[in-house]
C-alpha cells in the first residue's frame, strides 16, 4: 500500500477522471435544466387543453 501522502499527491496529479467527472456535471446541469422547462411547460400546456376542452364541452352542450 501507497503511504497516505504519496496516495494523496498522485491523486491529485491523475486527471484521467477529470474528463468523466465534467461530462457528468454537464449532464446533470442540462438534466436539471430540463425539468425546470419542462414543469413550467407542462402548467402552462395543462391549463391550454383545460381551455380547450371547455371550449369542446360548450360547443356540445350548445
Amino acid at each position: 500500500m501507497l503511504p497516505l501522502g504519496r496516495f494523496f499527491r498522485r491523486l491529485a496529479t491523475d486527471e484521467k477522471g477529470v474528463t468523466a467527472i465534467e461530462y457528468g456535471l454537464i449532464a446533470a446541469l442540462i438534466a436539471v435544466g430540463l425539468i425546470g422547462a419542462m414543469t413550467t411547460l407542462g402548467d402552462e400546456l395543462q391549463s391550454m387543453y383545460d381551455i380547450i376542452i371547455s371550449a369542446q364541452v360548450d360547443a356540445a352542450i350548445d
